[in-house]
């Protein structure tokens, strides 16, 4: 009963992460097998939108999304602020938000990325989202725009 067991271990310098998951929404149309009738909207007139994609109404959503992510020690969205340089929304609908902090030993540095990736996510039509923190170029007041500077005083 009081039988020793032997546990072994195996040191590893880095382990390779796991692959993200990814969820592909089916709609009811989908579903049943009902497509949609491209003749009718043509000859209608109706231009289809992209959904998603660079210049789409899913991009002007994930923006809209970030200006409500405020940094906590200056009293200005983080879009207005000039924190985020880029946004790629795939067609998919992958997210890529490329953005940076004021400095590098700024108090949210660890947290803030995942607020943003969650905040994206939360978009409807938004499958996965990616945050790439950066440093180079650097951030500096020049980068904010004239909303946020008015906000702050500075015009």
């Amino acid at each position: 009963m009081n039988r020793e067991r032997k546990i072994e271990t195996e040191k590893v310098d880095a382990v390779a992460p796991p692959p993200r998951a990814r969820v592909t929404p089916e709609t009811a149309p989908e579903t049943f097998g009902r497509k949609k009738d491209y003749l009718a909207g043509f000859l209608a007139g109706e231009k289809d939108e992209p959904k998603a994609g660079p210049g789409s109404d899913l991009q002007a959503e994930v923006v809209e999304v970030l200006k409500s992510i405020y940094d906590p020690e200056i009293p200005v969205d983080i879009y207005e602020l000039g924190l985020i340089y880029d946004v790629e929304v795939s067609e998919d609908g992958d997210a890529t938000i490329t953005m940076t902090l004021t400095t590098p030993h700024c108090p949210v540095a660890e947290s803030m990325p995942g607020e943003v990736e969650l905040r994206v996510m939360s978009v409807p039509g938004i499958r996965d989202a990616v945050v790439n923190l950066v440093w180079d170029p650097p951030w500096d007041p020049s980068k904010m725009s004239d909303e946020a500077r008015l906000e702050l005083g500075m015009l």
